[in-house]
């Protein structure tokens, strides 16, 4: 048997090192040749690393959130045959020793033996040790909800009451098992385990008992990128935010009718294709937004395409799949590549390419988009425009009152190379294409 060691393989593009976001093996599991093995994050796209033989893991080269460099360590694999690592340092990969700290070797992985349970003493009971008091817990039956008669006082140690005030827990409630019924640490930790699990009816209300529990959460894979993205976006661009509302009515009366004309014949028309392309004709007349901004070189570059992103939340967090040449979409080309794209997204199947390269964002909440935004530019670009939720709104026409489909939109720009007034007329004339959504055609 040899050991056959898989290194992280070059992803291109001049990337030195990439982050590990997920195994899909552990040590001990028999893998197969071309099985995936481990999920890898550059910028935001996520590659898989396949196994190129067939074999037992025997360690893994690092832990999930850790960046690796490329062709370092990611794992080893005993082989039938020689491997591509001598038989002799086979005892170093069953036991490894991290020699640098890129690339930690099994260590991290390993489960150690479970400790003998033992009930702790006075110190404060959080969501942690409950496992341990739950087997105290189980060795006598719950007691009824009330164990002594009302005004008479419970027994217990003072460090014992403060523990109960920590915890929220009325002593009145909790069975005493010490001398003439005096409660003990165990007796409120046992009570509070029950509780817990619901078999506690002492406590009045749990909808009001105090929480001392904590959740640690480690910000890595996308949420880091995502984390990363928009600090850099707010310490280098000074955001300016203009708001703006749109007669939606003759659009929306138009989007209806143009699904049920063609319901089983074309895929079926969000706003937003329309909302892409408005803001490609109102680019042609405002170059200015459809750009990215060098800020080191103090270089504006304009762009005659529109890749425009399309903001998109997943599980994992928000991504942004580009439109490439949005300039060269009708409504139906433009809503099946929304669909597509989002769906890559969604699933983490998008590539690096779908995934950079835009220059100038539109995002939206949907039904949830509220009533204003402040949406953060996605940086080097210099301008986001946001949709918030559309409702019915009285507004007055031709001196009568009446009821229309009213939407805002919420756009930011870099007021580094954008000024004001450019942004106002360039949101002003895509709202002269959406509330008067035939100009969408003519130009």
């Amino acid at each position: 048997m040899g050991i056959h060691i898989i290194k992280m393989p070059d992803i291109g593009e001049g990337i030195a090192e990439v982050e590990l976001v997920a195994w899909h093996v552990k040590v001990g599991d028999m893998v197969a040749e071309d099985q995936i093995l481990a999920d890898v994050m550059t910028d935001k796209a996520t590659v898989e690393i396949p196994s190129s033989v067939a074999g037992k893991v025997l360690a893994l080269g690092g832990s999930v959130g850790q960046v690796m460099a490329v062709g370092s360590a990611v794992i080893h694999i005993e082989v039938a045959g020689e491997g591509n690592q001598r038989v002799a340092s086979a005892a170093a990969a069953r036991s490894p020793t991290p020699t640098s700290t890129s690339t930690p070797v099994a260590a991290p992985l390993v489960t150690p033996a479970p400790a003998p349970v033992t009930a702790p003493v006075a110190a404060p009971v959080v969501a942690a040790p409950a496992k341990a008091v739950a087997a105290t817990a189980s060795s006598a039956a719950a007691p009824a909800a009330l164990v002594r008669a009302p005004g008479d006082k419970p027994i217990a140690s003072p460090a014992v009451r403060r523990q109960a005030w920590d915890l929220g827990v009325e002593l009145q409630f909790v069975p005493g098992s010490g001398t003439a019924g005096r409660i003990t640490h165990e007796d409120l930790q046992a009570y509070v385990a029950r509780a817990a699990q619901g078999q506690s009816a002492g406590v009045a209300d749990q909808r009001y008992a105090r929480r001392l529990d904590e959740q640690t959460v480690p910000v890595i894979g996308l949420r880091r990128k995502i984390a990363q993205k928009m600090q850099e976006a707010k310490r280098r661009i000074p955001h300016f935010t203009y708001v703006e509302e749109v007669d939606m009515t003759e659009l929306e009366a138009l989007r209806v009718r143009l699904n049920a004309q063609y319901a089983n014949e074309r895929v079926r028309l969000t706003v937003l294709p329309f909302l892409v392309r408005a803001m490609v004709l109102a680019v042609r007349s405002h170059p200015e937004v459809n750009a990215r901004y060098d800020d080191e070189a103090a270089v504006v570059t304009r762009s005659g395409a529109v890749h425009l992103g399309i903001a998109t939340q997943t599980e994992g967090g928000l991504m942004v799949p580009v439109i490439r040449h949005a300039e060269t979409l009708d409504l139906w080309a433009c809503a099946t590549e929304i669909t597509r794209l989002a769906e890559a997204a969604r699933t983490n199947k998008a590539s690096r390419d779908e995934l950079t390269g835009s220059t100038l964002t539109l995002t939206s909440l949907g039904a949830l988009g509220g009533i204003v935004s402040t949406p953060v530019i996605n940086h080097p670009e210099v301008a986001i425009v946001g949709v918030n939720r559309m409702v019915e709104r009285p507004m007055v026409r031709g001196g009568v009152v009446v009821v229309r489909q009213m939407m805002n939109l919420s756009s930011s720009f870099d007021h580094r190379v954008v000024d004001g007034m450019n942004a106002a007329e360039f949101v002003q004339k895509i709202r002269g294409y959406l509330e008067c959504p035939a100009t969408l055609f003519v130009e």
